[in-house]
């Protein structure tokens, strides 16, 4: 400080300014919307949620609470930011931090062979035909198109395994389930006796000899005899029975069965006739059988 008189004197002091900011800087934030990647994390910087923060001296450093998410944040998460200016001054704003998951699961599906029950049917689980599906976040359901199956789909059949994430995205895979019938038919044989027709014949009548039961019915059943005659009077026959369900498998038993003949012979006889008495008041017959009448 100088100080000079009427006269032309100069005196000189000096003194101590001190200048402070004492003005905290301006924290403007943005929400975001940030996405997890394939393995479920996610990164950000205080730049992302920065929207114009600013200071009269100048901003010197932006940083943020949290910078780093995974599955576990997925949906609306408060992120501070903290602006600090060039003297030390700072203030903070709350910017929302979406984060997402997008990812869908990594769908891995498997082939199957599965045996039809004892009920003609056959019901599998998804993860009979998973092979090993994955997600970051974690999988929350798996569904298939075609769970159940019966008579007619023996062979192969194609299924979809859709496998959703606990978030909601999803992927599909195919699988071909073959579908086996191992169960052969159950017989059960019947002793009969067959009356022998006017031909002297009896035929044999497989599905009368014999009951069947198969969850996917019977394509074919025969008997090793076909007819039975006048020879075979007195003496069981023993009829093997084979039954094929048409999925391969075959099952046999066996009946006997007795032929009767309950059918009296046929009698023609001769035509009427008039006849005179001999001279001893009798007429003698002819022999219709020898001469055929």
């Amino acid at each position: 400080f100088t100080a000079q008189d009427a006269c032309g004197n100069l005196s000189t002091c000096e003194f101590i300014v001190t200048v402070i900011d004492d003005d905290a800087p301006e924290a403007i934030c943005q929400s975001i919307i940030v996405e997890l990647d394939d393995l479920g994390n996610a990164t950000i910087t205080a730049n992302q949620v920065n929207f114009g923060s600013n200071d009269n001296c100048g901003v010197a450093a932006l940083a943020i609470d949290i910078n780093t998410f995974d599955c576990s944040n997925v949906g609306d998460n408060d992120v501070i930011l903290t602006v600090t200016d060039v003297n030390g001054n700072t203030s903070t704003c709350t910017a929302v931090v979406t984060v997402v998951d997008v990812t869908a699961p990594v769908v891995a599906c498997q082939d199957i062979i599965v045996e039809l029950g004892a009920d003609g049917t056959v019901t599998i689980d998804p993860m009979d035909v998973d092979a090993g599906s994955s997600d970051a976040c974690g999988i929350a359901t798996y569904e298939l198109n075609i769970d159940t199956f019966g008579c007619l789909e023996v062979g192969n059949s194609t299924v979809t395994l859709t496998v959703t994430d606990v978030n909601g995205n999803e992927s599909s895979c195919s699988a071909t389930v073959t579908v086996e019938d191992n169960t052969a038919p159950e017989l059960v044989c019947m002793d009969v006796t067959l009356e022998l027709n006017q031909d002297g014949i009896a035929y044999i009548i497989p599905t009368q000899l014999v009951d069947v039961n198969d969850p996917c019915g019977i394509s074919i059943i025969t008997a090793d005899v076909d007819e039975l005659s006048c020879a075979d009077i007195g003496t069981p026959v023993t009829v093997n029975i084979f039954a094929n369900d048409g999925n391969g498998n075959t099952s046999f038993c066996s009946t006997t069965v007795t032929v009767v003949d309950v059918l009296g012979p046929q009698i023609v006889c001769p035509d009427n006739e008039t006849v005179n008495l001999g001279a001893n008041g009798t007429y003698i017959l002819g022999d219709y059988i020898g001469d055929g009448t």
